[in-house]
């Protein structure tokens, strides 16, 4: 891998973080005035079609997509992805952007810390002494004992865990399939998924709002679509420790838009649990 081309993976990382921010921004705004399940069905619609487009064009077509060994398993992860974005969302609703990626920061802690039993891969003391700090820090974030423990802050860590699971399945299902695959049983059952749920909850929507869901679909497609040209051009262990930007630009857009207060524990919390993150990061890119 080049100098030229690490450059330009770490700049298209910052863009996707950037993105996904809004995106996350657009959704808090959407699912406090309307249903969760909803407005992420119509997002999925989007992202299912983006998906479509993409396999279209590659060797082989749709059917060269779709084709698998192991549609369990696919499906699986397609569904359970879908399943953590609207807890993630629903989160963002009640505790508000900040707090909720405070705790879902710690997703990577948890791909490293299930990569044992899950892929069986060996994770090594040190890895370990990160994973026991970084949890530390979900403590400080969510201080339970000190004041009345708030039962809806377990959601982004539920969330967290889901995406790491989902990471790792991710991971495994490589093993014999395509990433093209992987991504076009994500779009599709992602979005079947959740069709079969959301229509059950349908509201009118204003006029003003369906611009900004308008807006959350294409930021949904533009954050794939540069996620994918990241790691296209990069190497992933070089890129991932960009990805933790999203915290800063989430807490510009909790600070700024929503009126959110960051306070000194979840600031602190934040601060070990990406350090542990991105020393299981070092440790694995050295290790691997």
């Amino acid at each position: 891998m080049t100098e030229q081309n690490a450059r330009l993976g770490i700049l298209l990382m910052m863009a996707t973080t950037l993105v996904f921010a809004i995106q996350d921004g657009l959704s808090r705004h959407l699912a406090g005035e309307y249903n969760v399940y909803m407005v992420i069905m119509i997002r999925y619609w989007f992202f299912a079609a983006f998906v479509l487009s993409v396999s279209s064009r590659k060797a082989g077509g749709l059917r060269a997509a779709a084709r698998t060994e192991q549609p369990l398993l696919q499906s699986f992860r397609a569904l359970l992805l879908v399943t953590e974005i609207c807890i993630l969302v629903l989160a963002f609703t009640i505790l508000g952007l900040v707090e909720t990626h405070a705790v879902f920061a710690s997703y990577p802690l948890l791909i490293a810390a299930l990569s044992g039993p899950v892929l069986g891969e060996h994770v090594g003391w040190r890895r370990w002494t990160a994973i026991g700090i970084g949890f530390v820090g979900v403590l400080i974030i969510l201080q339970p004992g000190i004041t009345v423990f708030e039962p809806a802050a377990i959601l982004p860590l539920i969330g967290a865990l889901m995406f790491a699971l989902y990471g790792l399945l991710t991971r495994y299902a490589a093993r014999r399939d395509t990433a093209a695959t992987s991504f076009f049983w994500t779009g599709t059952v992602g979005a079947l998924g959740m069709t079969c749920v959301g229509l059950w909850f349908w509201e009118p929507m204003a006029a003003a709002d369906w611009g900004w869901m308008s807006a959350l679909c294409l930021t949904g497609v533009l954050g794939h679509f540069t996620l994918i040209k990241c790691y296209e051009v990069a190497e992933a262990s070089a890129v991932q420790p960009f990805a933790y930007l999203q915290l800063v630009f989430i807490s510009i857009i909790g600070v700024v838009i929503f009126g959110e207060t960051i306070r000194t524990n979840v600031a602190v919390g934040v601060a070990v649990v990406v350090g542990a993150g991105l020393f299981t990061l070092w440790r694995q890119r050295k290790v691997g």
